[in-house]
């Protein structure tokens, strides 16, 4: 009877108007559980920008097979790596402890999320790379994630660059042993720089903004060098930047665990 109705209401002029109830209903409980996640953020979370979140079990192996396209690392390497920073309770811990002493921590996260920050982990494992360059600092945790698979590789460096000079409260001991922070502004202080092997663009999120960022590191790139972006969910800078060097380009979009805010990604540009 009901697959009757059903075939009746999809084939009858008056489909549309007899289904509205039941399309009305899927947005009421998808929508449901978006205002339930940000009800429960609100209570409990303090953060007013650049939201942490941890992500999907499903979507982090998701990250792992990005990782291994990316980096030509096997999966189950790329796994690895992931769960070395994941089980790192030291690394961990350092940070919240930071956190906890953040004279902004009312409008901070608590807890280390790292997120879509796991892939730049397993990804620095993989290149082992000497030189890296962030923009966008932010508190920093992105530039702890990196120094921290650097100091497990033995070797290598990040320069992080922001305009703001309070910028970096969480780079310490011992991440701040393989750190360089400069202030001022990104193109300027990338035109400055050498022999690149990793360029992660997050600061200014705008497109004309990030396709100068790239265009100033350009030539200051390693054959070889993999640069990131963490505004490809929002801007097509990076691809566009890729088809014009005739680089290869792969998106990882997030699937945040429980969180009202949809996810961002990290977009990749290597060479053939």
């Amino acid at each position: 009877m009901q697959s009757k109705l059903r075939r009746f209401l999809a084939t009858s002029p008056a489909g549309r108007a007899a289904a509205l109830p039941v399309r009305t209903m899927a947005v009421a409980r998808y929508d449901a559980r978006l205002v339930g996640r940000s009800v429960t953020w609100l209570a409990r979370s303090r953060e007013t920008t650049n939201f942490t979140y941890d992500l999907d079990p499903l979507n982090i192996g998701q990250l792992c097979w990005f990782v291994s396209a990316v980096t030509g690392a096997e999966v189950g390497q790329a796994r690895a790596w992931v769960e070395e920073v994941q089980a790192d309770q030291e690394f961990r811990e350092r940070l919240r402890r930071r956190l906890a002493s953040n004279p902004t921590r009312r409008v901070c996260a608590a807890e280390p999320r790292l997120a879509r920050r796991l892939g730049w982990y397993a990804m620095v494992r993989a290149m082992e790379p000497d030189n890296v360059v962030e923009t966008g600092t932010h508190l920093g945790l992105g530039s702890c994630v990196i120094a921290a698979a650097l100091l497990r590789n033995g070797h290598g460096r990040l320069t992080t660059i922001d305009i703001d000079h309070d910028a970096g409260y969480l780079i310490d001991e011992p991440w701040s042993g393989v750190i360089d922070r400069r202030t001022g502004s990104s193109v300027t202080e990338l035109a400055s720089m050498r022999d690149v092997d990793m360029f992660l663009h997050d600061s200014l999120h705008t497109y004309d903004y990030e396709a100068a960022e790239l265009t100033a590191v350009e030539p200051n790139l390693r054959a070889d060098a993999i640069v990131l972006s963490d505004n490809a969910h929002d801007s097509a800078a990076l691809p566009n930047w890729a088809e014009r060097t005739s680089r290869r380009y792969l998106f990882f979009s997030e699937q945040p665990l429980g969180h009202w805010w949809p996810g961002d990604g990290i977009g990749a540009a290597w060479a053939k």
